[in-house]
């Protein structure tokens, strides 16, 4: 017995001596207090609509960290009541709780199962993981006894309420008490302290937002414990009205999703190796949204999806709707579908044919009309004879369509349907004039904006500004301009086409009320509607279909999609003043060339240029107006300059100086 005595305190001595140098080792490595406070479980981006209000907060949210007087007394106490009532009396690691547990496993004959003080729980929030082990046990008590080596207990609590986790994917108190109740954790009340207090028993099953009776149920039993162990009075229990405690409605993330998750990807490009949590500021306007998602919904046919994107003159995205519902389909058609555009793709015919030379007044002929086997006909089934191009782009007219971009080329029509951002694989068959290549509503909507920025090209964009939580800004968006992809004559005069095909074409549905310029689309049986248009700087795209393709009964460009087009823009532009189009088409000077005369219709007899002192020559008869026929001597004392001086002649032909 003696020598199991001595060697049994010999080895209580070492294990206690080797627990010494473990804690102290531990602590000595233990991060600082300010580094503590910095670390989280993941990076927390809040997300804000254009004027600042926040539309949705992704992984963990840790709220503004609160000291530990700012925090108030009923929380602290409510949280040590429930979670660790002898706190201040235990050295990381409750002895007293740790004997009961042993005693209740040797007598029940279950496996151990000891209560985790606040400072277990820190470290292992902190440090460690949630399985079940002796080691991590073990771990857990070391750290425990490390960290109340290093810091005090006010330290202890204010690191543990700041970092606990209540669901939701709330940390800490301030966090928990804005999701729960909508008010900074400063605010709380008793009620409040005992539903938060609760929650971390089990977060999932006790949060509010999935079952605000159950919260309720747990919050009363902390409520109990906490007049059991003095901390409030009877009365001050029995005043507690729980039913009075107004919880926080879960914010509407329906649509605003869609164009969550197109912008935040984004971050990875501009800020590729932040992991501090962060508020990106976007350029989303909420009530323009709210306008969309109603515009959709209200307009798509039953069984159909649509979609919608609106851009800004600079290309800042104000509204996106990726389908009629995110819960039911979070698939983005705004961004990711490819559907066949219709008729909506002739603003790349057109555009290819104004830069070619034509003008909106040019005579064209609507007739039968075969190239390469190919006869397209009109939706209408007639042919209107000859017309000019304004009227046959206002009413859609195939055979005009198609013998344009015969004439100026596929290939050419392909050329200016990259130029302006299609990026969809561009096939040059004839058919290609009426919108047989598949493309993104994104896409199309840029190459409108781009029309209406007067031919600069237009990036669509979604963030303007990342900051920390602190207010550090990470990343500012800085104005830029877009290449110029047309001369701005070409962007006038299909404006002007554009303008036509909604006052008095097609597009009629989505008049508004001020100038608008757009143009419908509609694929083969019905499959796809389209309206693309602007006014007053904001551009908006309309897409419906259904996602397997199959034709929509009376689903037309000029119906749905242009009657979702005007109600949306009602409102997106009401505040903007009205602004009329700049649809005159003036011809360049340095386009003036002898070999466009004939194209643009000029007379080659009233045609000059100048000569190297500035007169005016005329190459059919030699002189300027009014000067000596062509063959007639010129006037003593000018000689016509000769092509090249002498100097000039003996330099290229390697002769000597005279």
């Amino acid at each position: 017995m003696r020598r199991l005595f001595v060697w049994g305190g010999g080895l209580a001595l070492l294990g206690f001596l080797a627990l010494i140098v473990s804690v102290w080792l531990t602590a000595r490595s233990l991060p600082s207090f300010d580094e503590l406070k910095s670390s989280q479980a993941g990076q927390m981006i809040v997300v804000r609509a254009r004027d600042g209000t926040e539309l949705v907060s992704l992984g963990p949210s840790y709220g503004k960290w609160l000291k530990h007087d700012d925090i108030p007394e009923i929380m602290r106490t409510a949280m040590v009541s429930v979670e660790d009532r002898r706190f201040r009396s235990h050295p990381g690691v409750d002895p007293i709780g740790l004997a009961r547990a042993v005693y209740v496993s040797l007598t029940s004959g279950k496996s151990l199962r000891a209560t985790s003080t606040i400072t277990q729980q820190l470290a292992r929030t902190v440090f460690l993981n949630n399985t079940r082990s002796l080691g991590r046990k073990l771990r857990e008590g070391v750290l425990a006894l490390a960290l109340e080596w290093n810091f005090s207990k006010d330290e202890i609590l204010e690191l543990y309420l700041n970092k606990v986790y209540f669901g939701g994917g709330a940390y800490g108190v301030d966090a928990a008490a804005r999701k729960f109740f909508g008010h900074p954790g400063t605010e709380i009340t008793l009620p409040e302290a005992a539903i938060i207090a609760g929650l971390v028993k089990a977060p999932s099953h006790y949060s509010p937002t999935a079952d605000a009776e159950a919260a309720v149920g747990r919050a009363k039993v902390v409520l109990s414990v906490m007049q059991a162990n003095e901390a409030v009075t009877p009365g001050e229990a029995a005043a507690v009205d729980f039913e009075a405690v107004k919880f926080a409605a879960e914010k509407n993330q329906n649509s605003v999703r869609y164009f969550t998750d197109w912008a935040l990807p984004q971050l990875d490009l501009l800020l590729p190796d932040n992991t501090r949590p962060i508020e990106v500021w976007t350029t989303l306007d909420p009530k323009m949204q709210a306008a969309a998602t109603q515009a959709i919904e209200a307009n798509t046919p039953k069984g159909a999806q649509g979609a919608l994107v609106s851009v800004d003159r600079d290309g800042a995205v104000l509204a996106m709707v990726g389908g009629t519902d995110y819960v039911t389909s979070n698939y983005n058609r705004a961004v990711n579908a490819v559907r066949q555009p219709g008729s909506a793709w002739k603003l790349f015919v057109y555009l290819a044919a104004l830069e070619a030379g034509y003008t909106p007044n040019d005579r064209v002929v609507d007739e039968p009309v075969t190239i390469d086997g190919w006869s397209p006909r009109n939706s209408t089934g007639d042919f209107a004879g000859e017309i000019d191009v304004r009227t046959a782009f206002a009413y859609s007219k195939n055979t005009v369509a198609a013998q344009l971009g015969n004439e100026v080329g596929f290939s050419a029509v392909a050329g200016i349907a990259r130029r302006f951002g299609i990026t969809t694989p561009i096939s040059t068959v004839p058919s290609m004039v009426l919108g047989s290549n598949e493309v993104r509503l994104i896409d199309l909507t840029r190459a409108f904006a781009a029309v209406s920025a007067k031919g600069r090209a237009i990036d669509p964009y979604g963030i303007t500004k990342v900051q920390t939580i602190d207010g550090e800004v990470l990343y500012q968006r800085q104005p830029k301009d877009g290449a110029l992809l047309v001369p701005t004559y070409v962007a006038a005069g299909i404006t002007d086409l554009l303008q036509t095909a909604v006052s008095t074409g097609t597009g009629r549905a989505a008049q508004i009320g001020r100038p608008v310029a757009g143009k419908t689309g509609t694929t083969s049986a019905n499959k796809d509607g389209w309206f693309m248009g602007f006014s007053s700087g904001v551009t908006t795209g309309v897409w419906m279909g259904r996602d397997d393709a199959r034709a929509v009964p009376g689903l037309q460009g000029g119906a749905a999609p242009a009657r979702a087009f005007a109600a949306y823009m009602k409102v997106a532009v009401a505040g903007r003043p009205v602004e009329a189009f700049d649809t005159e088409v003036t011809l360049p000077a340095w386009q003036l060339e002898p070999d466009d005369e004939a194209q643009l219709g000029g007379n080659p007899d009233e045609y000059y240029y100048a000569d190297e002192q500035g007169n005016l020559v005329s190459p059919e008869r030699g002189a300027a107006p009014g000067g000596p026929a062509a063959g007639e001597p010129a006037p003593a004392g000018r000689e016509p300059p000769p092509a090249a001086n002498e100097d000039f002649l003996r330099e290229a032909t390697g002769g000597r100086p005279g």
